[in-house]
């Protein structure tokens, strides 16, 4: 009887090294998993900090063939233009609302290209087109002293162009 007994104890502690083992090796491919994702966090979005499409000047993010300045201050909407003119870009045009999917954590908000024209009566990007509705559904009430900020999970706002936010500039690169 002791002799069984040992047996089984043998097989079952050979079972659960071999489990254990099995866990440790599973976890080893997690963490390298989890190490190349935050190491190149372009995998589902396709960021890169240059893309083989354009380089980005420092402080830049390249997104699919664009390049994208996220501010970290604050300025009006008109100092917000200017800087971005002065890069050589534009405030955002917003194309469609995966442009910036890797900005959809941010809760801050952010001036876009996006102002009331008075003399053609609606809004307009800067460039002078019109802005698609399905994205911006919430700008109903035009007010001609009010610019668009853009917040990715919100959306879009308009607010008195005098107020300072945040803003992104965009070089596009074909």
């Amino acid at each position: 009887m002791a002799v069984s007994q040992t047996t089984r104890w043998r097989l079952i502690s050979g079972t659960l090294g071999v489990v254990c083992l099995l866990l440790l090796a599973t976890l080893g491919i997690l963490w390298k998993l989890y190490m190349e994702l935050i190491s190149s966090p372009g995998l589902n979005t396709e960021l890169q900090e240059g893309s083989d499409c354009c380089s980005c000047p420092e402080k830049w993010v390249g997104y699919r063939c664009n390049c994208y300045f996220i501010s970290s201050e604050v300025k009006t909407w008109e100092e917000s233009r200017n800087f971005c003119l002065f890069q050589n870009s534009s405030l955002l045009q917003l194309q469609n609302r995966d442009e910036l999917a890797f900005t959809q954590f941010s809760q801050q908000f952010y001036w876009i290209g996006l102002s009331y024209n008075e003399e053609r009566g609606d809004w307009l990007w800067e460039d002078g087109s019109a802005p698609s509705w399905d994205l911006f559904s919430s700008l109903e009430t035009p007010d001609p002293n009010n610019c668009v900020a853009y917040e990715p999970i919100i959306s879009a706002v308009d607010e008195p162009c005098e107020r300072e936010n945040h803003y992104i500039c965009k070089q596009q690169h074909i």
